[in-house]
């Protein structure tokens, strides 16, 4: 299974990209992707207490990296994919920054907020949202399924019950997204997906 935990700096980041094909002015759009992640998150750490950045990174890496995007809006929308969700930016703030693309594919990938209390209320309007995501655009899911391989290439590292349940989760619900695309994209999203699962077959 491979593993996208390298790029745990924008400077390292920045490195690899000015090395790839990317369009001009292309560099300074996911710059200011970062930068724009990075007020808006703030202090904002991963469960393991790493920086949040270092999750953005690593969607960032797998799409570069692994499935070879050199989309620029998909790339920023990557970088950008939490802020609505878990900060206090808007859509309409990702739109003004960055354009209606990357803010409607940042809004595609925005999980609503739960409308009951309780355990159960949260799973079903998280079941709802990925559901949901079967209508969104090849751009939208590329983005989401590099933002689960972030999540789940250390899926060891968390708590068992956690582990079972995101396991199911992502069999369940992001194989068969990254089985909707139809080019290498999908080929390549579908492949690494598959070892993922081998590797953690227990969890079955």
């Amino acid at each position: 299974m491979e593993m996208f935990t390298d790029w745990r700096t924008w400077e390292r980041a920045r490195a690899e990209l000015q090395a790839r094909p990317l369009a001009a002015g292309d560099l300074e759009v996911l710059e200011r992707a970062v930068a724009a992640a990075r007020r808006w998150h703030g202090s904002q750490q991963r469960p393991s207490g790493a920086p949040y950045l270092e999750h953005l990174l690593e969607t960032l890496e797998v799409l570069v990296r692994g499935a070879q995007v050199t989309d620029v809006e998909i790339l920023a929308a990557a970088v950008l994919h939490d802020v609505v969700e878990d900060t206090e930016a808007t859509v309409s703030a990702v739109e003004a920054e960055f354009g209606p693309v990357v803010a409607e594919l940042v809004d595609w990938v925005t999980a609503p907020p739960a409308t009951g209390r309780g355990r159960q209320a949260k799973r079903a309007a998280k079941a709802a949202y990925l559901r949901r995501l079967r209508e969104a655009p090849p751009e939208a899911i590329t983005v989401k399924l590099a933002d689960r391989i972030s999540n789940v290439q250390t899926l060891d590292r968390m708590p068992p019950d956690f582990q079972r349940r995101y396991y199911a989760e992502t069999v369940t619900y992001i194989l068969p997204l990254a089985q909707s695309l139809p080019d290498a994209r999908g080929r390549w999203f579908t492949g690494w997906y598959e070892s993922w699962r081998r590797h953690f077959a227990h969890l079955g």
